[in-house]
């Protein structure tokens, strides 16, 4: 598995645009039940992992915490109390169909059938 690096400094606190953070969830966030959301931070270093999660904790004032997966992969989770706050922060930017990693609802599944 190859290594991410995150920038130093206040470059990753500009970039983390809310519109960022959307993709971020809808290309790697991992709905926790009930409960908070999960950032699959699999690829990145502890110290990467605690500076992403300074950004959120800072520029949007989200609680987080770090989990290993497995005891080995860092992944940001974000807690419950944290989430009316997020989805207020990215659900406009979000496609329709991802707005269960956020609000708790079960994925849409669309079936079609054709009797011909």
């Amino acid at each position: 598995m190859g290594v991410k690096l995150i920038p130093e400094g206040h470059i990753m606190y500009l970039l983390l645009s809310p519109i960022a953070l959307a993709h971020w969830i809808m290309s790697d966030g991992q709905s926790h039940g009930n409960l908070g959301l999960f950032l699959c931070t699999h690829s990145f270093s502890i110290p990467d992992v605690v500076r992403l999660m300074n950004v959120l904790m800072v520029r949007y004032n989200l609680d987080c915490t770090l989990r290993m997966d497995h005891g080995k992969y860092p992944m940001i989770y974000i807690q419950a109390r944290s989430m009316p706050k997020l989805q207020t922060i990215v659900s406009s930017y979000m496609d329709p169909s991802m707005l269960y990693k956020i609000q708790h609802i079960p994925p849409k599944m669309s079936i079609s059938l054709s009797l011909e």
